[in-house]
C-alpha cells in the first residue's frame, strides 16, 4: 500500500540531549497521541514556536488521518537515536515505521514526522550491509558468509505478508535473524533484505502484484548472486515464511538457479480462505462485538471478491484487508498446489501444529499432493506457533508480543536438510 512521507514540520535543532531523557519523553508523547487520543494534552508536548504552525485541531485530524492509513498503532519495537534525532521504530496495523521525533534544549518536541523504517546497525549484529538493485529501487539487507568451514551454501529469505524487515521483526522477535545467524555459526552463508513495502513503500500502489510485492524481487536476488564470480559455485536455497512460502512454488517455477526450497508456514489453500478462518478463531478465543462486526465484513467483501461481480475496477475499501483489485487478481489466479507439483528441486515442508493463521489442514494438503514426491519431506511441531516459537497454551496474537526464539529443532532440522546431498 502506498504511504507518503507525513511531515507535520520540519526543524533544525541547535543542541545534543541526553537519549534516555528524551526517548522517555517521545514515548509519553506517542501515547497520549496515538493511544490516549489526548490531542490536548499531546499538544503541550510542543514548543511555543511550533503551536504558530501547527494547530490542536490539524494534529487532531492528521491523528485521524494517519490511523486512516496505517491501522490502528500497536507498539513501539525499539528507539534509536542518530545525532540530533530519534527513531521510534513502530508498529501499526497495515505496517512498521518511523516516528521520527525531535527536541529542543529544554525537551520540548520540535519536530514530529512519520519515515520509512531506518536500520540501524547493532553491535551484536552479525553480518555486512549489502544493497541490491531490483527494478529501480535498492533493497537494503544483510549478508553473512562463515569465514571459517564455509559450506558454499546460500540461504534466501523471503518474507510474510505485509512491510517486513530483514529479520521480520514482529514485536521483539525476529525469526530471520535467529535462523540467519545459527545457520552461519554452521558453515552456512545467508542474505536478507528489507521488503519494498516497508523500504520503499511508493513502489507498491494499486497496480501491483504478488510479482510486484514479491516474486520480481527474489528473481532478481538470486540472479545477483549468480552473477557475481564470488557466488558462483553456491548453491542457492531458498526460504519462504507464510506469504513467502506459498509463493515459493512460483519463485522456484521462474528461476532454475534455486537448488533446494524450505517452506515455513505456508499456506496451500487461498488466502482470502485463510482470513475468514484467522477472524473466526480469533472472535472464538474473545467474543466482542468489535471482532463480531469484522468478521462479517470480510464475510462480506470475500464474497465479493468470488462474485461475478468482481472485477479490476472494484475499490479495494471492498476488498479483503484493503488491497487493491489488481492484487487480489494476481493472488486468485496463483494456483500453489498445481506450481508446487511442477517443482523438481528438494523441497521442505514445516509446520507449527499451534500456528493458528496458517493450519495443519495446509500442511495436510501440501503432503496430500506431494505424496509420490520422493524430494518432498514434512516436518510439524507440536508446540509451536506461526513463528516457531513454543508455547503450551492456545496460540493467541500476544503471545507474539513475548519475547522468543525460533525452536532448535527448527533450525537443526533446516540445517540438515540444506547440507544433505
Amino acid at each position: 500500500m502506498k504511504i507518503n512521507k507525513v511531515y507535520i514540520l520540519i526543524c533544525i535543532l541547535t543542541s545534543f540531549l541526553c537519549f534516555s531523557q528524551n526517548k522517555e519523553i517521545g514515548k509519553s508523547f506517542i501515547q497520549t497521541l496515538l493511544v490516549e487520543k489526548n490531542c490536548t494534552k499531546a499538544y503541550t508536548f510542543f514548543n511555543e514556536t511550533i503551536k504558530t504552525k501547527i494547530s490542536e485541531t490539524l494534529l487532531k485530524e492528521t491523528a485521524e488521518k494517519l490511523e486512516t492509513q496505517l491501522g490502528q498503532f500497536k507498539s513501539i519495537l525499539e528507539v534509536n537515536n542518530e545525532k540530533e534525532n530519534y527513531f521510534y521504530y513502530s508498529d501499526f496495523e497495515k505496517m512498521k515505521l518511523d516516528i521520527k521525533i525531535s527536541f529542543n534544549e529544554n525537551s520540548q518536541i520540535i519536530g514530529f514526522f512519520f519515515v520509512p523504517h531506518k536500520e540501524f546497525k547493532k553491535e551484536n549484529s552479525l553480518g555486512k550491509d549489502l544493497n541490491i538493485k531490483s527494478n529501480n529501487i535498492d533493497l537494503k539487507g544483510t549478508i553473512l558468509i562463515p569465514e571459517n568451514g564455509n559450506l558454499k551454501k546460500l540461504v534466501l529469505f523471503v518474507h510474510g505478508s505485509g512491510p517486513n524487515d530483514r529479520d521480520e521483526t514482529i514485536f521483539e522477535n525476529k525469526p530471520f535473524k535467529d535462523i540467519a545467524e545459527n545457520l552461519y555459526t554452521r558453515g552456512i552463508s545467508s542474505y536478507r533484505f528489507d521488503k519494498r513495502t516497508l523500504s520503499n513503500p511508493e513502489s507498491f500502489n494499486d497496480k501491483s502484484t504478488i510479482d510486484n510485492e514479491v516474486t520480481n524481487d527474489i528473481v532478481n536476488i538470486i540472479a545477483y548472486f549468480k552473477n557475481d564470480n564470488q557466488f558462483l559455485d553456491y548453491e542457492i536455497i531458498v526460504l519462504g515464511h507464510s506469504l513467502g512460502a506459498y509463493l515459493l512454488p512460483r519463485i522456484a517455477n521462474k528461476s532454475n538457479q534455486i537448488y533446494k526450497i524450505i517452506l515455513l508456514a505456508g499456506n496451500a489453500r487461498p488466502l482470502d480462505k485463510l482470513i475468514i478462518e484467522q477472524y473466526q478463531y480469533l472472535y472464538k478465543l474473545t467474543p466482542t462485538q468489535e471482532l463480531k462486526d469484522a468478521l462479517q465484513e470480510v464475510k462480506e467483501q470475500t464474497a465479493l471478491l468470488n462474485s461475478k461481480d468482481f472485477n479490476l475496477n472494484t475499490t479495494k475499501e471492498n476488498l479483503p484487508l484493503n488491497l487493491s483489485a489488481n492484487y487480489w487478481k494476481s493472488i486468485l489466479d496463483y494456483k500453489p498446489i498445481k506450481e508446487i507439483q511442477k517443482v523438481k528441486i528438494p523441497i521442505l515442508i514445516l509446520q507449527g501444529e499451534r500456528d493458528y493463521q496458517v493450519t495443519m489442514k495446509d500442511f495436510e494438503l501440501w503432503k496430500s499432493n506431494l505424496k509420490n514426491n520422493k524430494k518432498a519431506s514434512f516436518i510439524s511441531y507440536p508446540k509451536l506457533n506461526h513463528l516457531f516459537m513454543s508455547g503450551e497454551k492456545v496460540s493467541d496474537p500476544k503471545e507474539y508480543q513475548i519475547k522468543g526464539k525460533v525452536d532448535e529443532k527448527v533450525i537443526t532440522d533446516i540445517n540438515s536438510f540444506i547440507i544433505q546431498k
